[in-house]
């Protein structure tokens, strides 16, 4: 996978009701948690393969991929 095409913010949250840590992706629409974890570290790392099914998806399909959230850099001073 090209690494940036992958410039998409990924949302990981505890919730005490499925005893895991969710994952989702703000900027893609549809369902708001796309996978989870039960440690964080497996929260990340399923989803950066569930981001990587996500394109790829949206690729296949020939649908644009959502334009990525961005922070402007700032100036010191």
């Amino acid at each position: 996978m090209n690494l940036t095409k992958m410039k998409y913010e990924m949302t990981i949250a505890w919730s005490e009701e499925d005893d895991c840590y969710l994952v989702g992706f703000p900027e893609f629409p549809g369902q708001k948690w796309r996978t989870h974890g039960d440690t964080y570290e497996t929260a990340v790392n399923n989803g950066v393969e569930a981001l990587e099914s996500l394109i790829l998806a949206y690729e296949a399909s020939g649908e644009s991929l959502p334009e990525p959230k961005t922070i402007a850099a700032t100036t010191p001073g």
